[in-house]
C-alpha cells in the first residue's frame, strides 16, 4: 500500500511513500480523498489546475489544500489525480464523481493540511512524506 496510516492523538497522520514525486503527490491526494469519502472509482468528471510554490514540500501543501477546496467548492471526489511537476509549479488534472451523500458518507472530515512534519525524504530509489491532515 502506498500510504498507512500512523497513531495521532488528535489528527489523522498518514505515512505515503512512492516512486518518484509525482507519484507521491498522486498518492497523498489518493489518501487525502479515501481517508475523506473511501475509495470511489467513479470517475465522470474532469478538472485541471496548476499551483505554485517555492520549496516541494509547499508546493505538496497547497496541491493538497487546492484539492480540499475544489473538492468543497464544487462537490466532488476526486478518484485519480494525475501530476505533472516542473520546477516550482504542480500542475493536476483530477477525474472524479459529484458528492452523493448516501455513497460518500461516513468517512473523515478533513478541514485542512498542516506543515507540521511535512519533510518529503528520499530513500533509496523512492520518496516519503509524513502528512498530518487537519480534522
Amino acid at each position: 500500500m502506498p500510504y498507512t496510516e500512523l497513531e495521532h492523538t488528535a489528527d489523522v497522520l498518514v505515512r505515503v511513500s512512492a516512486g518518484s514525486l509525482e507519484e507521491l503527490f498522486e498518492e497523498s491526494a489518493r489518501a487525502m480523498f479515501e481517508t475523506m469519502f473511501g475509495e470511489d472509482t467513479a470517475l465522470t468528471e474532469e478538472q485541471s489546475f496548476t499551483v505554485n510554490a517555492e520549496t516541494t514540500e509547499a508546493l505538496l501543501c497547497d496541491f493538497l489544500s487546492e484539492l480540499l477546496y475544489i473538492s468543497e467548492v464544487d462537490g466532488m471526489v476526486f478518484g485519480k489525480v494525475t501530476v505533472s511537476l516542473h520546477e516550482n509549479s504542480c500542475t493536476a488534472t483530477v477525474r472524479g464523481t459529484p458528492f452523493v451523500r448516501e455513497k460518500h458518507i461516513g468517512g473523515t472530515e478533513i478541514k485542512g493540511i498542516s506543515y507540521s512534519g511535512l519533510t518529503i525524504r528520499k530513500e533509496n530509489n523512492h520518496v516519503e512524506v509524513d502528512i498530518l491532515f487537519d480534522v
